[in-house]
């Protein structure tokens, strides 16, 4: 490894590789010592000079001068060191410069071995630093090969990313060339292979990544995405929270005419999105989840599980195709929902169909239906059906209020 294989050698790993010059020269000195304490052992003093422009590296040996030498690798006689006519006295430091050739050939060859193996640390430890520094960022790259449990996908430096099949969205199929965007969900180093970056279409935090590109308003903090739950390829529900109340949040993520929300659909192959306004009501937030179907009465135990009651011809819709809509349902309020196809009734209204609190609000104020509703009462009758106390309480109105609202509802009935 002369001038030129030497000045070569950093050209190659540091164009190819992305190294810089500080870390080049210091590995360089490093495998140059390594190699040096093997061949004059590690008291040995040496002085290592790399030149990476011009492909030079000046090693000298230091050793002391004395009258007995008792270690050669770190000493010399004064008989030798003034051998060629010199004039050193004892204690004096001699130089002798080192050649390449010195090495021998399976020294030089070890040198080669080394560099590249601390090339390959320093490139895995990049890339590992690199890209855990990246995880939950979206990445976009070209598929370089596609097997049956995974696609592999290369960065713009020729770095491997593998997208698993259980990280796809069910349904997906890619050819090589197709760019593809996913989140970047994790990076491992295995054995002290290269690191393994695995890609994810089917998290949580994906669909949100989407959300911030595509909405400025979530990106800008104005909107925030309280929760997302989701099955992948199916139907996701997100709620979403504005601390502003000049922005409309479900507005601004649909956009005009859904110009917003379509790209985000086309990416996620067409998956179904749901975008409600967040509340900590968890009746509300229920039938706001449930929505288009219409909630007649919730009821909420002690353990996990919430029955929620619906009209015969609302239950279709309620539960979504396969049970994913009530199943998101309860991902997003983190229990169980049950269905009951038969509504609570009070006495004497058999053969009556029930009235959205909606209809009222010419005559009711809507702050009042508001607080109906945060009770999960969403029709005339789910609020017959309670005692004016428990009205009051629950929905924190006062008495007359709540006997106004009473004789209202019963009169619709009566007529």
């Amino acid at each position: 490894m002369e001038k030129t294989e030497l000045k070569e050698a950093f050209s190659e790993f540091k164009n190819l590789k992305n190294i810089d010059k500080p870390t080049m020269m210091g590995v360089l000195e490093d495998v140059f010592r390594t190699q040096l304490a093997k061949v004059y052992g590690p008291d040995a003093q040496f002085d290592v000079i790399i030149n990476t422009e011009k492909g030079d590296c000046e090693i000298t040996w230091m050793r002391t001068v004395v009258e007995e030498v008792e270690d050669p690798n770190t000493q010399i006689s004064i008989e030798d060191a003034n051998k060629d006519g010199d004039d050193f006295e004892e204690g004096d430091d001699y130089a002798t410069t080192i050649h390449m050739k010195d090495f021998g050939r399976r020294g030089i060859l070890n040198i080669r071995q080394n560099l590249q193996g601390r090339i390959m640390d320093i490139e895995k430890a990049n890339l590992y630093n690199k890209y855990t520094g990246k995880i939950g960022e979206i990445f976009t790259g070209e598929v370089y090969q596609t097997w049956s449990k995974e696609v592999l996908l290369l960065d713009e430096d020729g770095n491997e990313l593998r997208l698993p099949k259980s990280e796809q969205i069910p349904g997906e199929h890619f050819k090589k060339n197709d760019t593809v965007r996913a989140i970047i969900k994790s990076v491992e180093m295995k054995n002290n292979t290269t690191p393994h970056i695995v890609l994810s279409r089917t998290s949580n935090e994906f669909l949100q990544k989407l959300f911030e590109q595509e909405v400025p308003e979530i990106f800008d903090g104005l909107i925030t995405i309280r929760k997302i739950v989701r099955i992948p390829g199916e139907r996701a529900k997100v709620a979403v929270e504005s601390y502003d109340d000049r922005i409309d949040p479900i507005g601004a993520c649909i956009g005009v005419k859904g110009s917003r929300i379509i790209g985000i659909v086309r990416e996620l192959r067409n998956e179904n999105i749901d975008i409600l306004q967040w509340t900590s009501n968890v009746q509300l937030l229920i039938q706001r989840a449930l929505n288009p179907a219409k909630v007649s009465a919730i009821e909420t135990g002690e353990d996990d599980k919430i029955k929620v009651y619906m009209h015969p011809d609302e239950v279709k819709k309620g539960i979504g195709k396969g049970g994913c809509n009530i199943k998101l349902a309860g991902m997003l309020v983190g229990k169980e929902i049950e269905v009951w196809r038969d509504t609570p009734k009070t006495e004497g209204d058999e053969g009556e169909e029930d009235v959205l609190l909606t209809e009222f609000n010419d005559v009711i104020d809507q702050w009042v239906i508001d607080a109906l509703q945060s009770i999960g009462c969403d029709t005339a009758k789910s609020v017959l059906a309670l005692s004016p106390e428990d009205i009051a309480t629950r929905a924190d109105l006062d008495d007359e209020t709540v006997e106004n609202v009473l004789r209202i509802l019963r009169e619709e009935f009566e007529d």
